[in-house]
């Protein structure tokens, strides 16, 4: 697993811990953590693969 990946899992783990708890503070920033994580992964990933493409081009 990436490491950004794997960081928005630990993140996504962690909100849903605290929203159980009923911290939904700390549950709202964790889940934003997460997106944040993710979609910067979906991105980077997105990048890579048309550079990938064009290099082989």
């Amino acid at each position: 697993m990436g490491s950004l990946l794997h960081y928005a899992v630990i993140f996504l783990v962690v909100a849903l811990v605290a929203a159980f708890f009923g911290f939904g503070g700390v549950a709202g920033t964790a889940m934003g953590g997460a997106q944040l994580l993710f979609w910067a992964a979906i991105v980077l990933f997105v990048i890579s693969a048309v550079i990938g493409l064009v290099r082989r081009a």
